[in-house]
């Protein structure tokens, strides 16, 4: 059963070529693809994989008609990687000399070179043969020799750009204005990002399709992004799940005799689900467990304020007087004893000096906001319960008040307003 499921698809060359080429584009889209997920680019991966078609409609036609090669590899590869540069190209034209936006660029060129790709195919149908079809969806399964030298080539010349020039891409991806300051051409480091992205999903499509390649570019990156915050970390990550997509895929396809693109881009994405649930620190479970343990801010800053209005200390039965009981109190007074706000002594709470910091800042919002309501009319047993549900308001509403009632002293009641 385990060598008819596992091995028995190993012997296979078919198997076995799908496995190489589809991890060596995994790997390197993988890498490229952290560059583009952390610099939101990846409509103009889609964008590149949809306009090559015109580059490889041109460079069949060139190619056939002139030296009368049929379907000639590096004729559709040059002619793709001129496409997928006339895109880039045009693309960053309208976006700077006009008001269209970089985005809606994007959708403008590459739907307009992709029109121009499939125009020309059925135009000189007679002398093009691309199946419209395999070119979007790709066959991993059947992949030839000349796809895995050409893929095996742009995979190491990437690379080799990528790992040489690291800090640069790294720099201008976090920091562009700093990276300008120290000297660095940053428009030619997005350029070079630019012409890096093209050359992977120009040797890649022939093989895996065009949304197979795009895929490959963003979810495996997408995934090592939710489990750390290195870049470094984030690359071989994204490699590593690019590659296990591609295994598990394949192996998927096999057992369920369905398309081999499909199936990895179908493993990729439950993957990507996988980890979005289980990520430690960004993950669904993780951020329900913080939403969970969270101390409302609103209790904390009651708590604080009920202290100190009652010289500040006051027992549990005091505070559960004044503030809403129940577990949320409870795990309130535990963390604020842990953060340095409180002090328990013997069941007693005093506030500590930063906590009394805290509660003069709710203390001084809440009578701002009576002095304020007391101004615009608001009635006299009106004032305390309505400013008890403003005073948790921030964003400098507080600074905005204090200026706007010329710095009050005393709030309408005659009790001095602390000072900030």
């Amino acid at each position: 059963m385990i060598y008819e499921l596992f091995i028995a698809p190993l012997t296979e060359t078919y198997f076995q070529k799908a496995l190489l080429g589809g991890s060596m584009v995994a790997v390197v889209a993988g890498v490229v693809g952290c560059l583009v997920v952390l610099r939101r680019m990846a409509f103009l991966g889609d964008a590149l994989s949809h306009a090559m078609i015109a580059g490889v409609a041109g460079g069949y036609l060139v190619m056939k008609m002139l030296f009368g090669f049929e379907a000639h590899a590096p004729g559709m590869l040059l002619g793709s990687l001129l496409a997928a540069v006339t895109t880039v190209a045009l693309i960053s034209f309208v976006s700077r000399i006009s008001r269209v936006k970089e985005d809606a660029a994007i959708g403008i060129m590459y739907t307009g070179i992709f029109a121009l790709g499939v125009v020309a195919v059925s135009i000189f149908r007679h002398y093009i043969h691309i199946d419209l079809m395999h070119f979007i969806m790709g066959d991993i399964l059947g992949v030839a020799d000349s796809d895995l030298w050409v893929s095996a080539f742009v995979s190491a010349f990437v690379l080799t750009v990528l790992i040489l020039f690291f800090r640069h891409f790294q720099l201008t991806t976090f920091d562009p204005i700093m990276a300008a300051s120290i000297g660095l051409p940053v428009l030619l480091i997005d350029y070079v990002l630019t012409t890096c992205v093209s050359l992977v999903v120009v040797s890649a499509v022939s093989m895996v399709g065009v949304i197979l390649v795009v895929g490959l570019l963003i979810t495996p990156a997408a995934t090592a992004y939710l489990l750390c915050d290195r870049l470094d970390k984030m690359m071989a990550l994204a490699a590593l799940f690019g590659v296990t997509s591609v295994v598990g895929g394949l192996y998927l396809c096999v057992w369920l005799d369905s398309a081999g693109g499909g199936a990895i881009m179908l493993f990729c994405t439950l993957q990507f689900l996988a980890v979005l649930v289980v990520a430690p620190k960004y993950g669904l479970l993780a951020r329900w467990l913080r939403l969970r343990n969270q101390v409302p801010q609103q209790i904390v800053e009651d708590v604080l304020t009920t202290i100190l209005r009652n010289n500040k200390q006051a027992s549990m039965e005091t505070i559960k007087h004044y503030v809403e009981d129940g577990v949320a109190l409870n795990r309130a007074i535990r963390q604020m004893i842990q953060d340095g706000l409180l002090r328990d002594r013997q069941n007693v709470y005093e506030l500590t000096g930063k906590g009394e910091q805290e509660a003069a800042k709710v203390l001084r919002a809440h009578r701002l906001w009576e002095a304020y309501l007391k101004s615009i009319g608001t009635p006299q047993e009106q004032l305390h319960p309505t400013a008890h549900r403003l005073e948790h308001i921030g964003g400098g509403t507080v600074e905005y008040l204090d200026e706007k009632l010329g710095q009050p002293e005393q709030d309408p009641h005659g009790r001095d307003i602390p000072r900030e």
